[in-house]
């Protein structure tokens, strides 16, 4: 509806100049229509004529008036009121609104979805945790925030890949590599320091247990040949890093190249097999798992590097190799090649963000932590010395999800292996309240997950409130069945003029309104917005519920009423599946 009433105005606009009501020349603001405010005030608004005023010379209510008056006739519209300074409110038609529950009976679950494949080729990657563990409560925001916005994506047209990022080939992996290396020594017998800054939770020692049952002690190697001569750890007065990569160095040197590669694929493996697992009983499935390893062997960091030669925007300096990411808006030039040959964290993102572009995407969406701020203008850096559309390339940060048991903050720390993992998480509250938990407010914003509010069952409990409004709906027709009565859609369809109470007008406005909730959901990446939306529809279920009643009315109103709850039904049901949350038919 937002559309159409937008090409009435920009065919009210294009009347107005041709009739030279309007200055020649002047530039147009972008036509925006609004939700109203109250009911008081139609259904849609705009401020167009306020946005026009300045530039056309005239007061916004007069002009207003003129655009009224050349707005061309629309059967979805039944009046257009000017209001306040120059607001255009449009009441929307009675059948309009009407129309909605054949729409909803014929797509039924489609309904709000677009054309599949009409829009852009996008790929969201999102999660892409560092594969050194099992995934926390942090983590599941990212999961819960990317599944839905790829969903929504999906439903308005876009065609969408998900993508998951592993980190199989940076320094992280390799301390989870000795920290597996060291347990298994102890397994082995044998007593070795465990690094300070080393991965201490459990499942590292089922991991090393698992590894020596394959290999038994083909791996140990003695306690002096491991130790002599490495810096001193931090709680030995030294420094943890310098220690822990001491620490990798020796044990490459000692296992060399293809033993070493067993250990650091057995601690990689274990924990993508946990992530994956964990994600897909989180309802989070992606499309693919991408290698950065690949990066190299299939050439796309080589490739990313010729590239930004080749458009001079590669320099040497003190021996390494430098992208001028100042040039292009970055808060410092970013090192592709070190001094000794090997290529960079950076170097990999490029090579990445190319990958991205040569496999067909048109848009590219990252969904990041919120520390990952500085990769904003470190992307659009690399998008344009690459020769790239920074336009297509979409950042959005998820913020810091906080766990609170009572008034107690729960405190997480991977390597320390204090962590309250996703899988804890699921087990306590269940995927639908953790899913819709963790989306029902901006990714941007920080995020108190209360716990007891998530388990109880109870209107203040959002997600609770919304499935009960759909499982509402289905004992309403199970009690239909038992009373002997009967409902017929097309008897509904042909009765639906007598919803005329202000409960079943406010049902009816909300259901003609979920396809434009998915199309905002998806354009501003905010699967907020849609579940917001889904409370408004469940209170105004309730409402409509409590107000009327359905089985004791007689039958055509009976059969209008029960189209109205079978058509909300299936929004409902629509709307928390974009969402991944399930839609009960009891509770």
């Amino acid at each position: 509806m937002k559309d159409h009433l937008r090409e009435l105005l920009a065919q009210a606009l294009l009347d107005l100049r041709r009739n030279d009501r309007l200055p020649p020349g002047i530039e147009l603001p972008e036509i925006t229509v609004d939700r109203a405010r109250s009911v008081e005030h139609g259904d849609y608004a705009s401020n167009l004529a306020l946005l026009l005023a300045k530039p056309a010379g005239r007061p916004p209510r007069e002009l207003a008036q003129a655009l009224a008056a050349a707005l061309p006739k629309s059967q979805h519209v039944a009046k257009v009121e000017i209001a306040g300074p120059g607001f255009l409110n449009f009441h929307i038609a009675a059948s309009c609104r009407l129309a909605t529950i054949r729409r909803i009976f014929e797509r039924g679950a489609d309904y709000g979805r677009g054309e599949p494949g009409s829009r852009e080729r996008v790929t969201v990657e999102f999660v892409s945790a560092n594969p050194n563990g099992p995934l926390h409560v942090g983590h599941g925001r990212g999961a819960a925030y990317g599944a839905s916005v790829a969903n929504l994506l999906e439903a308005a047209g876009h065609e969408v890949q998900r993508e998951y990022y592993v980190n199989d080939a940076g320094r992280q992996m390799d301390i989870l590599a000795v920290s597996v290396w060291v347990r298994y020594h102890e397994l082995a017998g044998v007593t070795l320091r465990f690094p300070d800054n080393g991965y201490k939770g459990d499942y590292v020692i089922e991991i090393a247990r698992k590894l020596r049952g394959k290999v038994g002690d083909a791996l140990k190697r003695a306690p002096g040949e491991v130790t002599e001569g490495l810096p001193a750890d931090e709680s030995q007065g030294g420094d943890k890093e310098a220690h822990v990569d001491a620490l990798v160095a020796r044990a490459k040197a000692l296992l060399g190249e293809d033993d070493y590669r067993r250990v650091f694929d057995a601690g990689l493996n274990w924990c993508l097999a946990d992530i994956k697992d964990d994600l897909k009983g989180f309802g989070v499935v992606h499309d693919t798992f991408f290698s950065e390893r690949s990066l190299m062997t299939d050439g796309y960091v080589q490739r990313a590097i010729d590239t930004l030669q080749a458009n001079g925007h590669l320099y040497e300096q003190d021996g390494a190799l430098w992208f001028r990411a100042t040039t292009f808006g970055d808060d410092k030039d970013r090192v592709v090649r070190r001094e000794n040959g090997a290529s960079t964290y950076f170097a990999s993102d490029l090579g990445y963000l190319l990958s991205k572009f040569e496999r067909g995407f048109e848009r590219a969406l990252y969904i990041f932590g919120a520390d990952h701020h500085g990769y904003i203008a470190r992307l659009k850096a690399a998008a344009q010395g690459l020769g790239l559309d920074p336009t297509r390339i979409d950042i959005e940060l998820v913020q810091f999800a906080i766990l609170f048991r009572g008034s107690e903050r729960v405190q997480m720390s991977t390597r320390a292996g204090s962590f309250v993992t996703l899988r804890e998480l699921r087990e306590e509250v269940g995927n639908d309240a953790a899913r819709f938990f963790y989306v029902m407010r901006g990714n941007e914003q920080h995020l108190d997950f209360d716990l007891e509010l998530a388990k109880s069952r109870s209107n203040e409990n959002p997600v609770y409130y919304i499935q009960y409004a759909h499982a509402r709906i289905c004992s309403l027709f199970r009690q239909l069945t038992e009373k002997g009565l009967t409902y017929h859609r097309n008897a509904a369809e042909a009765a639906r003029s007598r919803l005329v109470e202000p409960q079943e007008q406010a049902l009816l406005t909300e259901l003609m309104r979920f396809p434009e909730v998915v199309q905002v959901s998806a354009a501003q990446r905010s699967p907020q917005i849609m579940a917001g939306y889904l409370r408004e529809l469940a209170a105004d279920l309730h409402a409509f519920y409590n107000a009327q009643p359905v089985l004791s009315a007689e039958e055509e109103l009976r059969n209008a009423r029960l189209g109205l709850a079978a058509a909300t039904r299936q929004v409902l049901a629509n709307g928390l599946g974009l969402l991944g949350v399930s839609a009960p038919e009891s509770m």
